[in-house]
């Protein structure tokens, strides 16, 4: 008996523990959380926007004009008087090849011309006196014939003089390569001591004044991208977003990437030759969601901004961001339309945060 009463005095003090702990409530029900303070920051509600949808491909900077130089004579080079990457003028002496050989020729060919124009001057004489005697009835017509043929062999042997000499001392000249346009020397493959040979190439000079980019083209947009077309090129290398114009188009789509390639003019500071960048072509405007891009936080490989609810409290939301034009970041999920984020000041910004004004 004494046994059961103390079993149903226990059993009465268990239910009221478990009956007052029910009835209890958590600390954080009823009870309002203290949270820390953010000022300093500027708050701004997304609204919709038209924004312009482009085309996005990528592509390659290259020189407008591209001059491949190359010897006409063999010989050992001399004189190497540029560098890669010197800038040059049209007309400067770039190297210099042996030319002795070269010389040689020339002092035969001038004495050849000068034996020829002695031959010419007697021959002009002899048929002048023959001449005077044929006047005077005292030669036959077969002799002055005769003398006046001799005269014209004589000149078209003067004539052939001059020329083997134009031509060596032709030959002469192109021992001394020059540029023919001014630019920058891009490549260069030949040093002092090496040998030229014709039709090699040894240097390659790009014309800076000029640039075009070349990007292969969806064929989706044959009908749509023509001459003319204004066209955006952003280079990241050099942080700069270039204008330009579409001047020429290459009808032919290209069977394995159904593409076609399209060549747009740019002028501008910092442009080199093989530059990487993305050529944008606008389609149109639409509706979007657009944040300013100082406002997007990158935490690793996440991506978000800190949204602000109705009460203040600060929440770092991932989003997945879209293109970027004129500092403006296009926001394709993870934040509504009406919604409040922070677009200033974001660096004093956390999660749980109060923004106070």
């Amino acid at each position: 008996m004494k046994k059961i009463k103390i079993y149903t005095i226990a059993a009465a003090v268990l239910i009221f523990l478990l009956l007052s702990g029910g009835c209890k409530k958590p600390d954080n029900t009823g009870q309002e959380v203290k949270r820390p303070g953010i000022t300093g920051v500027t708050i701004l509600k997304v609204e919709p926007s038209q924004t312009e949808i482009f085309y996005e491909t990528t592509g390659t900077v290259k020189a407008q004009n591209s001059s491949v130089i190359a010897s006409r004579v063999i010989g050992t080079v001399v004189s190497m008087n540029v560098r890669e990457g010197d800038s040059v003028r049209a007309g400067q002496v770039l190297l210099t090849v042996d030319d002795s050989d070269v010389s040689q020729r020339v002092k035969a060919a001038d004495k050849g011309l000068e034996s020829a124009m002695q031959s010419r001057n007697l021959a002009e004489t002899t048929f002048n006196r023959y001449k005077k005697l044929y006047d005077e009835k005292a030669i036959s017509q077969q002799e002055i014939d005769q003398i006046e043929m001799r005269k014209k062999v004589a000149d078209i042997e003067f004539e052939r003089a001059k020329a083997v000499l134009a031509e060596a001392q032709a030959h002469q000249d192109f021992t001394k390569i020059t540029a023919p346009v001014s630019g920058v020397v891009v490549e260069k493959k030949i040093d002092r001591g090496s040998t030229a040979v014709p039709g090699a190439p040894i240097i390659t000079i790009e014309d800076s004044s000029g640039y075009r980019f070349e990007a292969a083209v969806d064929e989706r947009l044959t009908g749509s991208v023509k001459r003319g077309t204004q066209a955006d090129v952003v280079i990241d290398a050099i942080g700069k977003t270039v204008k330009g114009v579409i001047n020429e188009v290459v009808p032919a789509v290209d069977p394995a990437s159904r593409s076609f390639l399209v060549k747009v003019a740019l002028k501008g500071p910092g442009l080199r030759s093989g530059l990487y960048g993305r050529l944008l072509i606008s389609e149109g405007k639409r509706n979007a969601l657009l944040v300013p891009q100082k406002a997007v936080i990158e935490r690793g490989q996440l991506t978000g901004v800190y949204a602000v609810d109705e009460k203040g409290v600060v929440t770092y939301r991932l989003i997945k961001a879209g293109r970027v034009n004129n500092g403006m970041i296009e926001i394709i999920s993870g934040l509504n339309a009406g919604e409040t984020i922070i677009t200033d000041g974001v660096e004093k910004a956390f999660d749980g945060g109060t923004v106070r004004q």
